[in-house]
């Protein structure tokens, strides 16, 4: 971790890790704004671009010296562990067995079927050789092979899940009917070939894409209606113009935009533009896109 960061900061690293901790200890908690002041010299301009203060936090934090205290918004709100994690907490000695069990076994949870390197994937905890590991010691009992076919019919992959998987499904409620706009963050459209693989959606944030190369736009959302991925849309919450903004709608081959799904659509913006504390909800002309 500290070889990661220091070739990634540069020159100062550890002057100013021990600046954050020493402001920390003699100040009390903190937020990465609180060092907005101090850029790292030479970076490029970027919401993605790292400040020395921001820097040190993170280092901190993944290291265990600090923890996060709370939120305000999106802010993290940094604080010394031991004021924030009680002391039983931080002095319980934990086995590399017993955190890679605990780390295979809540991402298979949550993935509900994956392969070892899914597994391994989901938190950045464990490597796909602990993963396979896990899986070979629980196998017949807490974990099974199952195999997951494809959204075009390809050959199933083989892959595994928890033992209880049958009765799990059996208890999940339907989908809802409704349509609803996904975060770019969601566990479903992170692993970008899983996705591909079980829903034949090619997905990927494009603000790290230079303008002229986007395919669609700096920050497009996907689409969920019912059990599908069924489009994506370029929207944005305007402060200037108090408005929640659509630039562009695409829906996936061989759908429309019919009347009952614009009206689906409408109510989700709706509920995005409440959320957002916008006046008005608008639409760009000429939003709806043809694909390719």
């Amino acid at each position: 971790l500290a070889k990661r960061f220091r070739d990634w900061h540069g020159a100062g690293f550890e002057d100013a890790i021990e600046r954050v901790l020493g402001h920390i200890e003699a100040q009390g908690a903190v937020r990465a704004r609180d060092f907005s002041d101090q850029r790292k010299p030479g970076a490029a301009s970027g919401w993605w671009d790292w400040h020395d203060g921001k820097t040190a936090l993170e280092y901190l934090w993944r290291g265990g010296r600090l923890a996060i205290a709370r939120r305000e918004g999106f802010q993290k709100v940094y604080d010394l562990a031991e004021r924030v994690i009680p002391t039983p907490a931080r002095s319980a000695e934990v086995s590399s067995d017993a955190f890679i069990d605990w780390a295979c076994g809540a991402a298979l949870t949550r993935l509900g079927f994956a392969s070892a390197g899914e597994i391994a994937g989901f938190w950045g905890l464990v490597t796909t050789a602990e993963a396979k590991a896990w899986i070979e010691r629980r196998l017949g009992h807490a974990v099974i092979p199952t195999l997951v076919g494809a959204h075009d019919g390809a050959a199933p992959r083989r892959l595994f899940a928890r033992a209880d998987i049958a009765e799990t499904l059996a208890a999940a409620p339907a989908p809802p009917g409704r349509l609803r706009i996904i975060n770019p963050f969601d566990p479903l459209l992170r692993d970008r070939k899983r996705l591909a693989h079980l829903f034949g959606f090619d997905y990927r944030i494009e603000i790290f894409v230079p303008a002229p190369q986007r395919r669609y736009g700096y920050y497009v959302f996907a689409l969920l209606e019912n059990d599908r991925l069924v489009g994506r849309i370029d929207m944005k919450a305007d402060t200037a113009r108090d408005e929640l903004a659509v630039a562009a709608l695409w829906m996936e081959p061989g759908l429309r935009l019919t009347r009952a799904r614009r009206k689906r659509l409408n109510t989700e913006l709706d509920r995005i533009r409440r959320f957002t504390a916008k006046a008005r909800l608008t639409f760009a002309d000429g939003f709806l896109k043809r694909d390719g």
